[in-house]
């Protein structure tokens, strides 16, 4: 039986009349969900790449729409049904618990069944990294985040305190607090950059595949070096606050320039990516002659 999807009728697309039933369900869980994470996650420091991510997603299978077309092509439809099952308990019950954070995991994985259904496995190799990228979109658990990024707020705080201590600036440290003068800075909070760990992973994975997608080998290098620029990149941030918290008081350090010290640490973070590519491209040279060999 020819599982190929129905082809555009009177200029009108399928979608809009043969699988209506369908989109209509998709949108009853995703636009409640999606107003949720909006206003919960997006608004915050931590999610403010939804709607970066969000949009570039979309340019990007916008870019790929004429070699999508033709491979569409219908999944197991027995498959599909089967998988989808417990994503939709799980989303219903993250929903009726409130817990937003499963609640978008449980739609992710709702829309790749029915994207998998809909366009079947051929599509889905070609979209695999816009599929993975909307994951950027929603919320990690908090609990999840605190316990990963543990050590490295000790490591940084007395990393920081050690530099500006070997500078002459009186300053202490217990644990994630450091005194300066009689200031307490709380590294778990003032340093809430340490969560743009995952904003710095979504934009530097879409640098890596919009400008290297064709060397595989070196993609993976500069993604490796993701994490290393990103705990650079809050060390900078932390340094940042305890400076204008020394010179300007604790009320200047969590006012404007709070905010002021994560752009500064979100550009340090870009722009280490841009060293880092910019310092490799001989390797990049070196694979891509091996490649062009083989």
């Amino acid at each position: 039986m020819d599982q190929s999807l129905p082809q555009k009728s009177n200029g009108v697309p399928p979608w809009l009349t043969t699988h209506w039933l369908l989109w209509l369900g998709l949108a009853a869980i995703t636009l409640p969900t999606m107003i949720a994470v909006a206003r919960q996650s997006w608004s915050t420091e931590q999610g403010a790449h939804g709607p970066i991510v969000l949009a570039t997603g979309i340019w990007l299978i916008h870019q790929l729409r004429h070699e999508i077309a033709p491979l569409m092509k219908r999944g197991n439809l027995a498959l599909a049904f089967v998988l989808l099952v417990p994503c939709l308990i799980l989303y219903v019950v993250a929903r009726i618990t409130t817990t937003l954070e499963l609640e978008g995991l449980g739609l992710y994985l709702c829309l790749i069944v029915a994207f998998y259904a809909y366009c079947g496995t051929a599509v889905m190799r070609l979209l695999w990294f816009p599929t993975f990228y909307f994951i950027f979109l929603f919320p990690p658990p908090d609990s999840l985040v605190a316990t990963l990024t543990q050590p490295l707020k000790i490591n940084i705080s007395r990393a920081a305190v050690a530099l500006l201590d070997a500078c002459g600036m009186t300053i202490a440290r217990k644990g994630v607090i450091i005194q300066v003068d009689q200031y307490d800075i709380l590294v778990a909070a003032a340093c809430a950059g340490l969560n743009s760990i995952i904003s710095l992973s979504a934009i530097g994975l879409f640098y890596i595949y919009v400008r290297h997608n064709a060397n595989w080998r070196y993609a993976l290098l500069l993604m490796i070096a993701i994490l290393p620029v990103a705990v650079l990149a809050n060390f900078v941030r932390v340094v940042l606050l305890i400076l204008i918290t020394d010179f300007a008081g604790d009320a200047w350090a969590q006012g404007f320039l709070h905010g002021f010290a994560g752009m500064v640490m979100f550009a340090v973070a870009l722009l280490s990516i841009f060293g880092i590519d910019r310092l490799a491209e001989p390797i990049r040279q070196r694979l891509a002659t091996r490649d062009a060999r083989i």
